[in-house]
């Protein structure tokens, strides 16, 4: 069997390993995990790997990470049961001591999801399928 995509749901332990290994040998993915937000949900994706072992360290799983991540969108649960987008963040691929750059595309301001002047990392995958990101985003910075 040879997958085109791998979509994991409910990463919780050290599962997330496996993951970043597919994900690092060039596999497009997407998982789900819980994390209060973009920035938590990414501070959460280079724990869990280490679950598996005391082999596993931060020095290998942050950059892989930073690395393999392009987008994470956060939804939140609101008062009415429904899931809301509350923001959709760019990963940079940069890492500064055991932080990883994310920057964020679209936020939530009262019931908007508004664009924050953020462009996506690696532009020229959208522009090969024919998207255009200042359309689409209206903004001017690249991350």
């Amino acid at each position: 069997m040879r997958p085109t995509r791998l979509v994991v749901g409910e990463v919780r332990q050290e599962e997330a390993l496996d993951l970043l290994v597919a994900m690092n040998a060039g596999m497009p993915s997407m998982c789900s995990l819980h994390a209060n937000g973009a920035r938590e949900a990414m501070s959460k994706l280079c724990l869990l790997p280490m679950l598996a072992g005391s082999n596993v360290s931060a020095e290998f799983v942050i950059p892989t990470v930073a690395s393999v991540v392009d987008i994470v969108v956060h939804t939140a649960l609101q008062s009415d049961g429904n899931r809301k987008v509350q923001q959709i963040s760019s990963i940079t691929g940069r890492v500064e001591g055991s932080n990883i750059e994310i920057g964020d595309i679209f936020a939530r301001k009262d019931s908007q999801l508004m664009p924050q002047g953020i462009y996506p990392g690696k532009q020229e995958l959208f522009q090969a399928r024919g998207i255009d990101l200042s359309e689409l985003v209206g903004a001017s910075q690249w991350v």
